[in-house]
């Protein structure tokens, strides 16, 4: 039988994660499946933030670094942070921007192995993956090979230093195969890199279990961290004493007050910090991950594989006529929390969804993306979402000529 609304509801009513949506401010009437590009507010966030304004910046002022513990943030946050990741909080720090901490990183990563000159990376990796890759490869002179994500293996050879890829697909959703890559890098001698952007806060990665060298990721995604969130950093314990990176700043040094020439980098992950930290944003994300306490990360998992197959089993019962091509992994465990599918007018259609109140997004060059953020997105959520696309495909709704317009965030 066709799946009912009321199938939808009956779902949401047995989710052990549904109470978790009330921890979230969304508009009346938004279904927001882009959660893979910004999370959704926190109810908490804007009372933290005015608290810090008005208190911390505005009454005790600089005070603040030691009374409020701003110096140590990006450590405490990290610790907040590496349960999440699967890994020790003495192993992650949060600062910066991603592609400021690709860069650290990858730099520091191929200086550990100066008698190889190869960085592997994938066809698919998002843009500023392989724009990093390209600009380390030039200061140190190497090579980038950049294969698709089924050669990633074959192309792991003694010549590698590092192999650089993402977690998860941002265009298709897929899931690359993190203990498997890991573990054939160390075999050949590599490091391996891995960028959790679209997979941190809906998966684990097990860095400790995988004993992953690097990672990164962002925290504005489904971290809920706020737009330009702060960044994160995973080094490997077993890396920090050798571990430099070209941006050592003075926050990076192991006595930064002492003001002296020279760099001595602090211990452990300290030496990954550049400069003062955006408090702002800082505080915005940790009370931000304030919504995945007590939440056990295989349930979000599990309803965030339920969330999308059930997104691909209603546009494939609904939509069958249509020119909708299933670009995202069949396999639910192959695919992250975001289901992607071609379709020759993708971007009006998604542009006529978001004017009803369905938001997700387009990516080039054909793809109606959606991400589901398991802790607010419900089952009847995605109902309503494919009954929308139903009606503006059957009004052609998506064919006005505004709809067609290119805006620069797509």
């Amino acid at each position: 039988m066709p799946i009912s609304e009321k199938d939808c509801e009956a779902l949401d009513a047995s989710d052990p994660l549904a109470a978790r949506r009330d921890l979230f401010a969304l508009p009346d009437g938004v279904v927001y499946l882009d959660g893979n590009s910004l999370g959704a507010l926190p109810r908490s966030v804007p009372e933290r933030v005015n608290a810090f304004i008005n208190d911390e910046w505005g009454r005790d002022l600089i005070t603040s670094w030691n009374a409020h513990g701003w110096f140590d943030s990006p450590h405490r946050v990290g610790a907040k942070l590496a349960p999440l990741l699967g890994a020790a909080p003495d192993q992650v720090l949060v600062c910066d921007n991603l592609s400021l901490n690709i860069f650290k990183i990858l730099s520091g990563a191929v200086a550990l192995r100066p008698d190889r000159s190869v960085i592997v990376t994938e066809l698919g990796n998002f843009p500023t993956d392989l724009y990093m890759a390209d600009s380390v490869a030039a200061v140190h002179g190497l090579e980038v090979r950049t294969v698709d994500a089924g050669s990633v293996l074959d192309a792991i050879d003694d010549d590698v230093a590092v192999v650089s890829l993402s977690h998860v697909d941002f265009r298709t959703g897929e899931v690359l195969d993190l203990p498997a890559i890991t573990r054939a890098a160390h075999e050949a001698g590599a490091l391996a890199m891995w960028d959790l952007a679209h997979s941190t806060g809906v998966m684990a990665a097990d860095l400790d279990l995988n004993d992953v060298d690097f990672a990164v990721g962002c925290g504005y995604k489904y971290l809920c961290g706020g737009p330009g969130a702060p960044a994160f950093q995973y080094v490997n314990r077993r890396l920090h004493a050798e571990f430099r990176h070209p941006l050592e700043g003075w926050h990076g040094h192991a006595d930064p007050f002492a003001l002296t020439r020279g760099f001595e980098p602090g211990p452990g992950m300290t030496r990954l910090r550049t400069g003062t930290p955006a408090m702002l944003s800082m505080v915005a994300f940790e009370e931000a991950l304030e919504v995945f306490a007590g939440v056990d990360l295989a349930q979000i998992r599990t309803k965030s594989m339920a969330l999308t197959q059930l997104f691909i089993d209603l546009v494939g019962e609904r939509l069958a006529d249509e020119p909708f091509e299933l670009v995202a992994p069949a396999d639910a465990s192959r695919r992250g929390s975001q289901v992607s599918f071609a379709h020759p007018d993708a971007y009006p259609i998604v542009q006529a969804l978001i004017a009803r109140g369905v938001i997700g997004d387009f990516r080039e060059p054909d793809r109606l993306r959606v991400g589901f953020a398991p802790l607010y997105v419900r089952y009847v959520d995605v109902w309503r979402a494919v009954a929308t696309l139903c009606s503006v495909i059957s009004t052609r709704q998506w064919d006005q000529p505004h709809f067609h317009e290119r805006s620069t965030v797509t």
